[in-house]
């Protein structure tokens, strides 16, 4: 029996990758990966280096990205149909040989791939290999710690409601805002209502070669791509804050 094997391939620089996800990649007979319609795919540009000439890929593309809003019926009703097709195929192909399905960042933080997870359990054996979350990267790149002592980090999607962005950021001390994009006109307002916004950092690309720091105030709001997270760095809640 074959495996399906999903590596995480941290934040965007390959040279992050784990040493087991990098061996998993070289040796895999059969590549898969997400991708939106006409993209060659973040993940699929990660590893570029390490596919074999060989290799089989997989290309799963994404039926809808932004044309729907995230949490209406028709969305969501496409997406479910996109991993029951693709856990169909996965589970076919991992009776016979192994499958790598590549991951940007930790495949079980916000990963696409916990969709098929779910839907692989009971029908072929699955290993999931950790990866370097995204935000990691991105608060490296700042060069600051995010967090201090006793802070409490929280993590919020961007798709969230304002009011509800706006309650969690006043209530913690370090905060990344994931998933920003459209949503970021949205997230400043929020952090703006929450006296955090000039504490607020964009980190667009992190890790990667055309890695972009700047405090968000200074940007652009319609000028954000996906691949970006907003940051908001702890102080310390200690007396006296950081040591």
């Amino acid at each position: 029996m074959g495996r399906i094997i999903c590596a995480g391939l941290g934040p965007g620089d390959p040279d992050l990758i784990s040493v087991k996800a990098d061996r998993l990649i070289r040796l895999a007979s059969h590549v898969a990966h997400f991708r939106k319609a006409g993209r060659p795919g973040q993940a699929r540009r990660i590893a570029a280096g390490l596919l074999r000439p060989d290799v089989v890929e997989l290309a799963m593309e994404y039926p809808i990205t932004t044309e729907l809003p995230f949490d209406s019926p028709g969305y969501n009703a496409l997406l479910a149909g996109f991993y029951d097709y693709w856990a169909d195929q996965l589970a076919d192909l991992g009776r016979t040989t192994d499958v790598v399905v590549l991951c940007e960042g930790d495949p079980f933080l916000y990963g696409s791939f916990m969709h098929l997870h779910s839907r692989l359990q009971g029908r072929a054996e699955v290993e999931v290999v950790p990866g370097i979350p995204g935000m990691v990267g991105c608060w490296s790149a700042t060069g600051t710690p995010i967090t201090w002592g006793d802070d409490v980090l929280s993590v919020l999607m961007g798709t969230l409601p304002e009011d509800d962005l706006a309650r969690h950021a006043a209530a913690a001390d370090a905060l990344v805002v994931m998933k920003t994009g459209r949503n970021l006109p949205k997230i400043r307002r929020a952090l703006d209502r929450a006296g955090r916004l000039d504490q607020a950092w964009l980190v667009e690309r992190g890790t990667m070669p055309d890695q972009r720091v700047a405090p968000l105030a200074t940007v652009d709001e319609s000028d954000c791509p996906y691949f970006a997270i907003v940051l908001v760095h702890g102080h310390g809640r200690r007396p006296g804050g950081p040591q």
